[in-house]
């Protein structure tokens, strides 16, 4: 009994260690993609930049690109990217870089990070918490973007600003702030009523001021997402379409079924679409190949 008991004991570890050795496999990338991590900003932030680059980046080494910058990087990158590889395959929207922004370092609080920067008013009873919307801007146009045209090969007459919820809401607030920064937007579900509606304000004195707002806008929001926060961009979207600003072309959709994370994948297709239409190689049915 001991001389069995001695072999069991020299004879299974090795069996366990077989199954708990279990060989290693190379994690899923996606190809033609990088990560940047710039040096601390004005406001000691550390931000991290995840890039796409076409597939005919470096066959074509004279052909500059449009640019889609993407809030929420973190979290956004991956579903934007998916949308943009089925809408170049269907030739609707034209190739481009993509730049997904975010922050560096592990193991991150995102929703503390992106609370403090991407609302442009308090979130809540903490004011030095949120509600620095206007640093931030000033960081992506300021060293974010021109960081951007050095190291990649971007077109600055096309670019496009994109961002779901506090990221909708940032873009909004952009597009007021800095017009003439981007030439078309995507606000995915945009939290318009933070700060009780402070973004109708800005709107209204914009639209006092008799500012040109040339621009594409495609914004959504979520059939079952919280009533008074549908509600309130359904209010900002009527508001939008009585304008009739010159040049300004802009577009709303419900999106049925979905609650408030649920519309992004929608949400980026169908404004990606929307905002590089004027770059479409192509525009409507598919036609039978010869």
């Amino acid at each position: 009994m001991v001389a069995l008991s001695l072999f069991l004991a020299g004879f299974f570890p090795a069996r366990v260690a077989a199954k708990t050795d279990a060989p290693t496999f190379p994690p899923h990338t996606i190809p033609d993609t990088e990560l940047r991590v710039l040096p601390p900003a004005t406001n000691g932030r550390s931000y991290q930049l995840h890039i796409s680059l076409p597939a005919s980046y470096v066959k074509e080494p004279a052909r500059r690109y449009p640019v889609l910058y993407v809030t929420d990087g973190y979290w956004d990158f991956e579903t934007v990217h998916a949308s943009y590889m089925n809408l170049v395959y269907d030739r609707v929207a034209p190739e481009c870089v993509i730049v997904g922004l975010g922050y560096a370092g592990e193991n991150l609080d995102y929703g503390t990070l992106r609370g403090w920067e991407l609302s442009p008013a308090p979130l809540g009873p903490d004011a030095k918490a949120s509600g620095h919307a206007a640093d931030f801007l000033k960081i992506l146009e300021q060293t974010i973007m021109p960081f951007v045209a050095r190291e990649y090969r971007t077109d600055p007459s096309y670019r496009v600003l994109a961002g779901s919820s506090l990221g909708g809401l940032f873009t909004l607030y952009t597009m007021y702030t800095k017009p003439d920064l981007f030439q078309a937007y995507i606000a995915a579900s945009p939290a318009v009523a933070v700060h009780n509606g402070w973004l109708f304000d800005y709107e209204e004195a914009f639209a006092k001021a008799n500012r040109p707002l040339k621009a594409r806008l495609y914004m959504t929001a979520a059939e079952n997402e919280w009533p008074s926060f549908r509600a309130a961009i359904e209010r900002f979207n009527t508001r939008l379409t009585g304008r009739h600003y010159a040049g300004f072309v802009s577009a709303f959709r419900l999106i049925d079924g979905e609650r408030h994370g649920g519309t992004k994948s929608e949400s980026y297709n169908r404004g990606l679409r929307f905002a590089f239409a004027p770059l479409a190689p192509e525009s409507g049915p598919m036609k039978d190949r010869e």
